[in-house]
């Protein structure tokens, strides 16, 4: 059943207009006094208190219901809702798409939030989870020669690792990058008309990385993973290095 919210007034350093819509609920929900299911109070009411005008409360609310913070229903009013994670994968993918190189900025991201959760999923992968990677590591193997789907394969395997270390932080920072690394994925499969050598090391190494979860030990997993960036980094610099020559020395 849901319930009504009590509120007070937020004073003019809240800000302006959006900006105390939103730090009201960003507030609330960070105290634990607004969870998903709570209907907030009247719109009339809730722009009274917070020194808005109801349009701009309106709009402020309908740019909440686009991020999936909130739900505005028919004869109930505005309801708090757990946002759908796939909002901000959406909406970081639009803010960096027009960054230069912003592949390898978020590649480093990419490094450091797998590092920590593979040490957590060494620690904490179920027999599930386990599982599943198993599965993502056979899907690997049969996609060896399609790029496309292997790219798919190789993404979705790394995200099993970030699932199995059951950080929910982690998880919901790798997944709003998830636009992005599909297509650093799926870059890599092209690399394979290049070096053939590499379809070898893909699978080789993603089973030692399966096998070093498999162990239980932390230290041993980050340092295979570690491995793993490195060797891929080796190829895409030997691609590039390659193209180099063949544009010099073409006429």
């Amino acid at each position: 059943m849901t319930t009504e919210i009590e509120i007070t007034r937020l004073g003019e350093s809240g800000g302006k207009g959006f900006e105390k819509v939103f730090a009201f609920l960003r507030e609330r929900l960070l105290a634990g006094s607004l969870r998903p299911g709570d209907r907030l109070i009247p719109e009339r009411d809730l722009a009274a208190q917070l020194g808005v005008s109801r349009p701009i409360l309106r709009e402020a609310l309908r740019a909440l219901t686009v991020l999936g913070v909130v739900e505005i229903r028919d004869r109930i009013g505005t309801v708090v809702r757990r946002p759908d994670v796939s909002v901000l994968n959406d909406f970081f993918t639009f803010a960096l798409a027009q960054q230069a190189d912003i592949i390898d900025d978020v590649m480093q991201a990419r490094i450091a939030i797998e590092c920590q959760a593979i040490r957590l999923a060494a620690e904490r992968a179920t027999v599930a989870d386990l599982e599943i990677l198993q599965r993502a590591l056979a899907r690997i193997v049969e996609t060896i020669e399609d790029p496309e789907a292997g790219g798919i394969a190789d993404f979705e395997f790394h995200r099993a690792v970030v699932a199995a270390g059951k950080s929910e932080t982690l998880n919901v920072l790798y997944q709003s990058m998830s636009g992005i690394l599909q297509r650093s994925h799926r870059g890599r499969r092209d690399l394979l008309e290049v070096f053939d050598t590499m379809k070898s090391y893909l699978i080789d190494d993603h089973r030692r990385i399966f096998d070093a979860i498999v162990a239980r030990d932390p230290e041993h997993a980050e340092r295979v993973l570690r491995d793993h960036f490195a060797i891929g980094d080796d190829f895409r610099r030997r691609a590039a290095i390659g193209e180099g020559v063949r544009r010099t020395a073409s006429p």
